[in-house]
């Protein structure tokens, strides 16, 4: 198949990398001097899976509209920053409308897939989340990952609207054939929810503390702190008809702190000096809560120092 990894990042390169190594023709789109490594020297990538060093065909947002037409691909996977995706999304509108290939997001937040299905319609939209993985760019061209790396992906919202169960069927092959674990999920917008309780929980104040995922979860204040916000994050998803429970908190927060000790991208972004996604995680939380009209005020308190924070770094 034809695969467009629209964001090639961290995660975006590791799936990449593993649906190149399985047969299929990836495009990687990326930008700055990662994109100029890319093209260069090839893209190295690290993890205990896959090794892998080589060239590969990496684009530029530019010249990928300009080489391609949309329906080139069978999937795009969008691995952008959840900051950019309203952005790219409407400036790419009019290439990404006269085609019919379908777009699997791979993005923290839950507001991702409504930005997309608002620009493509819901049927070729697939909601998605990279689970048990973490990602970064060590310098220009050179990417190293961690952990299961599981995909779970479905159609947006859920199959209670239209699905196309050939295409997913095919897909889940296509993963499944690369050696990448995959779920497919008949509700993937409480999946997106379920994943925004670790988010929440362990972005915002990882970034604002500086530490990895197992020392502000080990640490007995900093762990009450992430539980309570990731309460907070399950109180949200009520907002979108969402229910999650004790049980689901619970699962999150024992998944979170026995994974790989790791820094959030959210603490890596912080480091490199990019735009948080606050917004797509905390905010989300917060703006539902006061909708709902019982605050957040955990993730309100944490959300409003890390801001502080980052204002006084004039650099977020």
């Amino acid at each position: 198949m034809k695969v467009a990894i629209w964001g090639a990042g961290g995660i975006g390169c590791y799936y990449g990398v593993k649906l190149l190594n399985a047969g299929h023709q990836v495009t990687f789109i990326a930008r700055s001097e990662h994109l100029e490594a890319m093209q260069t020297k090839g893209l190295r990538l690290q993890h205990s899976s896959i090794n892998f060093q080589g060239p590969v065909n990496a684009l530029s947002q530019a010249e990928w509209s300009d080489k391609y037409q949309c329906n080139d691909f069978d999937l795009i996977i969008l691995c952008l920053k959840s900051t950019a995706t309203a952005a790219v999304i409407d400036e790419m509108a009019s290439w990404l409308k006269q085609g019919s290939c379908p777009i699997l997001s791979l993005q923290n937040g839950v507001d991702n897939e409504a930005q997309i299905a608002a620009v493509i319609g819901q049927k070729r939209t697939l909601g998605g989340l990279a689970v048990r993985i973490g990602g970064h760019i060590t310098q220009p061209g050179t990417v190293e990952a961690d952990g299961i790396a599981q995909i779970i992906f479905g159609q947006w919202p859920n199959t209670q609207k239209q699905t196309d169960t050939a295409l997913l069927n095919t897909l889940y092959e296509m993963f499944n054939a690369a050696n990448i674990d995959i779920q497919v999920s008949d509700d993937i917008r409480r999946e997106l929810w379920r994943k925004l309780l670790i988010n929440n929980g362990v972005n915002p104040l990882s970034a604002l503390t500086e530490l990895n995922t197992r020392q502000i979860t080990s640490e007995p204040h900093l762990g009450r702190t992430v539980y309570k916000m990731m309460e907070e994050a399950a109180q949200a998803a009520s907002y979108d008809n969402v229910t999650l429970t004790k049980v689901d908190v619970d699962e999150m927060f024992t998944l979170i702190s026995n994974f790989n000790a790791i820094k959030t991208s959210m603490l890596v972004d912080l480091e490199k000096g990019r735009p948080l996604e606050q917004d797509a995680i905390s905010g989300a939380v917060i703006e539902r809560c006061l909708k709902l009209k019982t605050p957040a005020t955990t993730t309100e308190l944490i959300d409003t120092l890390l801001r502080i924070k980052c204002d006084k770094l004039a650099r977020c």
